[in-house]
């Protein structure tokens, strides 16, 4: 490795890679919007043509992709702290969620990392499930009310719900509303083209709505600072190091800004696509149903979830055959070779779950639908190290993945056992790819209420 680059957001990746094969796309926008229209599509198409290392431009700016699991290994890992995500992230997302974990880089990331932690331990997450399952109980219930069911707005609306009471321990009503609004709008923000603060623009209602996200924070810190309550905001509020180092106020804002995207975003997108499976294949609702019968109570326990391996299994391949993140932005610091191709330092990379996601070298029959891969007899995931990487790797990895996994088996499990799922036979999922994949049509689904709703 060689010349050393100071960080600066604001620059854009060189322009030093014309060696690497690729397509610059439209003036500006490069590939943006087949990236929009179909992002999967479009890597494999790139990939098949170029091969593991390749160039696109986008928003004025190159980026070269490195696919497969060894790219994700080597810039997950990151063992010489070269690949900046602070950097790599900051035009998509920075003015938005800026300062959350995610856009922190090296020692300063492990430290924020540490003192989240306390947010994450065994004992927060028991506190977690109790209003998890309230939540969930309470709005599945209702589902068959709705005589237009969407699967995607069904979970989205139950995700931001479990999110007020979880992390920011409110009860359900206006002012949750409210919070939850100006948190789609910041989200939405990301995709916008025009990245101007102009009235009336998608990026300005996303700035709108984190002002109003830090507003609310800002004012609440002082009072959750002398609560014991174990949600996450208050949880982060009292976080400290063995040194006794704590979180500012300022930091507090930026992580719980960025963490209700991080987890709410992505379990959205991997729920709604683990009810699809569940609708396409019937078989595996009664196989979780069969499973959560099991478990002679009506409440689960932490220790419970460990009883419901097959709701994990079907969740892991939602969350492979439809990764939340699909595409990891880095920018390099120095200069490095992959597959033989020199990148330069300053390059603005990108690595790509689903192309080790939909290797037929690791996965067997990769594009099918197949829950049982996860299990322990099968245990494809584990034929490389990043084999399966829907929440990345290395000092980045998902700190919220337990949550997540939680979550998942506590609504999945509620689900097959209030109803049977059914999609035409025909049905085709058309997901819109960025800035988090969601279904075009929110997935209509019917669902018929089971009569028998004993576990």
């Amino acid at each position: 490795m060689s010349e050393q680059v100071l960080g600066d957001p604001s620059r854009p990746a060189t322009r030093a890679v014309q060696h690497i094969p690729g397509e610059a796309g439209l003036p500006w926008f490069g590939v943006l919007f087949e990236l929009l229209r179909d992002q999967r599509g479009m890597v494999q198409r790139l990939q098949a043509q170029y091969g593991s290392v390749y160039r696109v431009r986008g928003l004025g700016q190159w980026s070269v992709y490195l696919m497969g699991a060894d790219a994700l290994k080597m810039v997950l890992l990151d063992r010489e702290k070269n690949f900046s995500s602070a950097q790599g992230w900051d035009l998509s997302i920075g003015r938005l969620f800026r300062r959350g974990l995610m856009l922190l880089d090296f020692d300063e990331h492990r430290f924020h990392r540490r003192l989240m932690q306390a947010a994450f331990r065994r004992q927060a997450l028991e506190h977690y499930l109790d209003d998890m399952q309230r939540v969930t109980r309470e709005s599945v219930a209702r589902w068959h009310d709705d005589p237009n069911f969407h699967g995607y707005r069904a979970i989205k609306q139950l995700t931001l719900d479990i999110a007020a009471v979880s992390f920011l321990g409110i009860e359900l009503g206006d002012e949750a509303d409210a919070l939850n609004q100006a948190f789609i709008d910041t989200v939405a923000a990301s995709l916008a083209p025009i990245r101007l603060p102009i009235p009336g623009t998608q990026f300005q209602r996303g700035l709108k709505g984190r002002a109003l996200l830090s507003d609310y924070f800002r004012d609440q810190i002082p009072a959750r600072r002398n609560s014991n309550s174990g949600d996450m905001f208050t949880q982060l509020c009292h976080a400290t190091d063995d040194d006794g180092n704590a979180f500012s106020n300022e930091d507090i804002i930026n992580h719980m800004i960025f963490l209700l995207m991080a987890a709410h975003d992505t379990v959205t997108s991997s729920l709604t696509t683990s009810l699809f499976g569940l609708a396409k294949h019937p078989q595996w609702q009664r196989r979780l149903r069969d499973e959560r019968q099991s478990i002679d109570a009506d409440t689960l326990q932490y220790a419970d979830l460990e009883a419901l391996p097959q709701a994990g299994w079907l969740f892991n391949e939602a969350l492979r055959l439809w990764c939340p993140v699909p595409l990891i932005p880095r920018r390099v610091q120095r200069s490095f070779t992959y597959a033989g191709v020199q990148i330069p330092a300053n390059t603005q990379i990108t690595v790509s779950p689903d192309s080790a996601h939909y290797d037929a070298t690791i996965w067997s029959d990769p594009e099918r639908f197949d829950p049982e891969r996860f299990s322990d007899e099968r245990a494809e995931h584990k034929r490389h190290p990043f084999a399966f990487s829907p929440y990345s790797g290395g000092a980045h990895k998902c700190i919220g993945l337990h949550f997540a996994q939680m979550l998942a088996k506590v609504i999945l499990a509620e689900v097959v056992t209030h109803y049977e799922l059914a999609v035409p036979v025909d049905y085709r999922l058309d997901m819109q790819p960025v800035p988090i994949p969601k279904p075009r049509d929110d997935l209509p689904l019917t669902l018929s209420a089971r009569l028998n709703l004993a576990h």
